[in-house]
């Protein structure tokens, strides 16, 4: 009986050590990607989140060729904490669809948004740049 006792009280200690190590390496994931992410949007004039697939994001991506511009890009199906780093996106800003498109440290919006501000030139007025008068219709 003692060593039953003894057996079910062990079993519990590292289940409760095991889980408390979990939410730690869990917690040190979570800060190492938001820090990824701080970094990132706070080191690059233009950061879009993306996927390689999205065709909403290959119509944010299209915006800033248009204007010759490269924007860094974070494609999130190609790595393995894409899927942590849309969590702590979402956390930030709201939203957990991509592409979601920093400029100069700020959040300008997905797709849409992203679309709407180089038609209306607000993009190249964000980015600093002249550009000619010309139908930004073909997006």
């Amino acid at each position: 009986m003692v060593a039953s006792t003894r057996m079910m009280v062990t079993t519990m200690a590292i289940i409760a050590l095991s889980t408390c190590f979990l939410h730690f390496v869990h917690a040190s994931t979570s800060s190492s990607v938001g820090e990824f992410i701080d970094k990132t949007i706070s080191s690059h004039k233009i950061v879009i989140f993306s996927k390689s697939y999205c065709p909403y994001c290959k119509r944010a991506k299209a915006a800033f060729k248009e204007l010759n511009q490269v924007p860094y890009v974070v494609e999130l199906d190609e790595r393995d904490d894409g899927s942590k780093i849309q969590d702590i996106l979402n956390n930030i800003i709201g939203r957990r669809t991509v592409p979601q498109v920093f400029i100069n440290g700020k959040h300008l919006g997905g797709s849409d948004d992203t679309v709407q501000a180089y038609e209306s030139g607000r993009l190249a007025k964000l980015l600093g740049i002249e550009t000619e008068e010309k139908n930004h219709d073909d997006l």
